[in-house]
């Protein structure tokens, strides 16, 4: 089995820098634009990468769009298909709230919601036996258990099923400066034509940013996985599928924005200080046997990919 460190949780940290130049485009918020802060000590803070947008970054990495499948070294997890139509429509791996997708659960077609609430209908009275609900969650969508999830459908133990990130990133740049910059929208035809509907020649400015360091922090609650009590091989599964998103996201993931490629400078384990991380080559010859071990247990269905019909 993978073996993982003794501790609560693993964190591990990555120094980034620009893939080219010196200027990145933060993250953008409605009514707020670029995340900037300041430290006690009067540092300048920027929040390149939300914890929000991480997670979801990690789970983009395990899906092949071209084969639309899990990429290979991941195929044989447990995961929900929706299809319309006799096409495939999304999936669980990539719908923001996972099982909790109206495409999963707001359908004409009840069976999974139905068969899911059977599973958990000892908890609509009483509290939450989060054992039970890891159980059920690793049975049909094990990654779940690592991106979290809150299931609010009343059917579902009156809308009180939830867990909670097991793994969480985020991207913080230091000591920024704001680099001004701007442009124009060319209008080649009428420049001075009416820009309300379209038309004429349109100046804008931009602020990017510089940084006198970028790094990204990553969590891996091993304390929760454990609390799971799903045995040795889920457990093991868990850890390295954990360590195997982060891996890839760094390696293929950090194109974020048009104007904010970054590259991986390093890579280290903070916490237990010294642990070496393995790599995603050792990673990815370890989860195909870790994962055949997790069914062979019937820890997911049979078969691992359930399919739900979405029609409104």
């Amino acid at each position: 089995m993978f073996a993982i460190p003794d501790v609560p949780r693993l964190t591990i940290e990555a120094d980034l820098k620009p893939l080219q130049g010196t200027r990145f485009q933060p993250t953008g918020f409605p009514d707020l634009g670029a995340a900037t802060y300041e430290l006690h000590d009067g540092t300048r803070m920027l929040l390149l990468e939300s914890a929000q947008s991480v997670a979801n970054r990690l789970e983009t990495v395990c899906w092949d769009e071209v084969a639309g499948d899990l990429v290979a070294p991941l195929r044989g997890l447990s995961y929900v298909r929706v299809v319309q139509d006799d096409n495939v429509l999304t999936n669980s791996i990539l719908e923001a709230h996972r099982l909790n997708s109206p495409y999963i659960l707001e359908g004409k077609d009840k069976s999974f919601l139905d068969r899911f609430a059977k599973e958990v209908a000892v908890m609509d009275k009483g509290p939450v036996d989060l054992r039970l609900l890891a159980r059920v969650l690793c049975r049909y969508d094990a990654s779940t258990l690592l991106h979290g999830v809150f299931l609010a459908k009343k059917q579902l133990a009156g809308g009180r099923l939830r867990l909670p990130r097991a793994l969480s990133g985020f991207i913080e740049a230091r000591d920024v400066k704001v680099a001004t910059s701007g442009g124009v929208k060319n209008d080649r035809v009428d420049p001075s034509g009416d820009t309300k509907q379209g038309f004429g020649n349109v100046p804008f400015h931009r602020d990017e940013y510089t940084a006198g360091r970028i790094t990204a922090y990553f969590n891996l609650d091993l304390a929760q996985i454990r609390a799971y009590g799903l045995g040795e091989s889920v457990t093991s599964l868990l850890a390295a599928l954990a360590l195997w998103k982060v891996c890839a996201f760094l390696d293929e993931g950090l194109r974020l924005r048009t104007a904010c490629d970054l590259d991986l400078v390093e890579l280290r384990a903070t916490r237990p200080s010294g642990w070496t991380l393995p790599g995603r080559e050792e990673l990815e010859a370890l989860l195909p046997e870790l994962i055949a071990a997790a069914n062979a247990e019937g820890c997911f269905a049979q078969p691992p990919i359930t399919t739900v019909t979405y029609a409104s």
